[in-house]
């Protein structure tokens, strides 16, 4: 996309150059020709996906491989060398004994061919360094633990050699994206679509991983379509683990909550084809500025936001933006604080918004979708809509639970990380429990215990409130349930008939009862009377229309209150 054209649109892509280094036509099959002639490094998906994305600009204003003075000053500052703001080093460092021979051979200045497990050329690298690197170095700055059990530190260790390649890269081939090729779209096809075709003045955009789409990122999007023109809606694909929910999934999952739920001509569904870097709060960074190549004006960034387990705070994705200035980072940041479903509010809020108790709450985890769905749950529709759930579960591996009930996460985990109120309380609404539940006396029939409790029960919270204000409230008593008021006109007689008989009862009984264990003395039946007369008082008021005739105070002719004040004489 030429210069020009993009300096008349409301975003600007990163660094201020759209990267485009896809080879096509002629020049493609020349240089496809000649990159068979060159020495070839095997890489593996993962690779393949990075190769891409840097050559169609997802990744700009980076065009290759870092050199090792990037490297460094981004590992260590954040930044390019020159001061550009960058989250996360782009390095190639292939393994294997074959690649090391080729990659020993290499010189600055060289050219090399990369190719995919097909053995065919997928780009061409022109070797501008050859650099060590220190592996635990890299793993202490850009993950801060080099605890091989964070997934990013393992990946170092297991996918990467000792060698780094730096260099421009030239894409000879696209790999195919299967069931998402039809819902592709790279940076310039964005572009094009929101400010040439759309007419869009601003754009938010999403980033989301490894779950279906649920409430928390509906409440999300539509708060920033209140304001914004377009939403850019990107999840993850490829480099799932197993746990996860399969990509394919998880996009047919947001395609039909989008058809039904979303305005269409606003929301824009795109799959981002990306490695998985987990570098919690560097990886919002980058996922901004990604955004922003994307051509979005706006970031939405939720809370742990490319979070792993708990080596991060839960906010650190929001922190981490304080490093940086707006205007360096050229894209309006959005942060939103975790997202519940408040029963007493009736809809999803965040701390920000709602003064309810946990007793109120069903928490919004996509984790604990997930392993609701694997224990072949759908979960309540109040945290994630049925649409989402229904097609998500079909992409959960494995389905079911292990011979302890459990599946990758312990049920008590869910139970009490999704629905705080019951190991304090019987049922929603319910009283307090005695001895509150530890986390690990819960099991599955717990879950489908609380599970069925939301599902009868949730929608009742606010309307039963409601019902008890509307019942005080209608002067117009024709919106009110005639069963009702005859139910409360039977009570009423009822216990009118209680009153009077005992009435009779106290007149005729004796002062000092002949026997206490069989009759009842004056003073008994007089308290006995007193308390029917109390439950009496307890029975709420019958409101008929004749009855609230009081609370039109001011009955003025209509015509008074859309004209003159003076009276009409005609």
């Amino acid at each position: 996309m030429k210069q020009d054209i993009l300096a008349r649109y409301p975003q600007q892509p990163h660094g201020g150059t759209l990267i485009n280094n896809v080879l096509t036509g002629k020049k493609r099959e020349e240089e496809l020709a000649r990159a068979k002639q060159l020495p070839t490094i095997m890489v593996d998906l993962e690779a393949v996906i990075t190769i891409e994305m840097i050559a169609t600009g997802v990744l700009s204003p980076n065009e290759g491989f870092m050199n090792e003075q990037d490297y460094k000053s981004v590992l260590k500052t954040g930044r390019l060398a020159n001061g550009l703001v960058w989250p996360v080093p782009l390095s190639f460092a292939p393994i294997g004994d074959r690649n090391k021979e080729i990659i020993q051979s290499l010189s600055i200045g060289d050219e090399v061919a990369l190719a995919d497990d097909t053995k065919e050329p997928v780009a061409i690298l022109k070797i501008e360094d050859i650099f060590d690197y220190d592996k635990t170095e890299r793993a202490s700055y850009l993950f801060g633990t080099t605890d091989r059990n964070h997934p990013g530190v393992d990946a170092i260790y297991r996918r990467m050699g000792d060698i780094s390649l730096g260099g421009p890269l030239t894409l000879l081939r696209r790999a195919n994206w299967g069931p998402f090729e039809k819902l592709r779209m790279e940076p310039k096809d964005t572009w094009r679509l929101f400010f040439e075709e759309k007419k869009f003045r601003s754009v938010a955009g999403f980033i989301t991983g490894a779950n279906p789409l649920h409430r928390g990122h509906e409440y999300i999007h539509k708060n920033a379509l209140e304001e914004i023109d377009g939403l850019l809606l990107q999840p993850l694909v490829e480099m799932a683990k197993r746990e996860y929910t399969r990509h394919e999934f998880r996009m047919l999952a947001y395609r039909t909550v989008l058809d039904t739920y979303y305005p269409k001509n606003r929301s824009i569904l795109a799959p981002l084809r990306v490695t998985y870097i987990f570098a919690g709060p560097r990886e919002a960074v980058l996922h901004a500025l990604i955004m922003k190549n994307y051509g979005c004006t706006h970031a939405l960034i939720g809370r742990d936001h490319a979070g792993i387990g708990d080596y991060y705070d839960k906010y650190a994705s929001h922190t981490i933006f304080d490093e940086y200035t707006p205007e360096e980072l050229g894209i309006d940041i959005r942060l939103f604080h975790e997202v519940f479903y408040c029963l007493r509010c009736d809809n999803p809020a965040s701390e920000q918004s709602c003064p309810h108790d946990n007793h109120y709450r069903i928490r919004i985890s996509g984790t604990n979708i997930r392993e609701m769905l694997r224990h072949g749950i759908l979960p309540p529709k109040e945290i994630v809509r049925p649409e989402s759930a229904r097609i998500a579960m079909q992409g959960i591996q494995p389905k079911g639970t292990d011979e302890n009930g459990e599946a990758v996460l312990p049920v008590g985990k869910i139970v009490k990380g999704t629905f705080p109120f019951y190991t304090k309380r019987t049922r929603l609404g319910g009283p307090k429990r005695e001895t509150p539940l530890t986390q690990d006396e819960l099991n599955k029939r717990d879950l489908e215990a609380v599970i069925m409790d939301v599902r009868e029960n949730a929608d009742r919270v606010y309307k039963e409130v409601f019902d008890e204000y509307s019942n005080v409230g209608d002067t117009d008593r024709n919106l009110q349930p005639e069963w009702r008021t005859d139910a409360l006109d039977a009570l009423k007689t009822q216990q009118q008939m209680v009153i009077q008989d005992l009435k009779e009862k106290v007149a005729q009984a004796p002062n000092v009862a002949s026997d206490e264990f069989m009759y009842q003395d004056k003073e008994e039946a007089e308290r006995e009377l007193e308390m029917a007369k109390k439950i009496l008082d307890d029975i709420p008021k019958t409101l008929r229309n004749d009855d609230l005739k009081y609370r039109t105070w001011n009955p003025l002719p209509y015509k008074r209150y859309r004209g003159s004040d003076e009276s009409n004489e005609e």
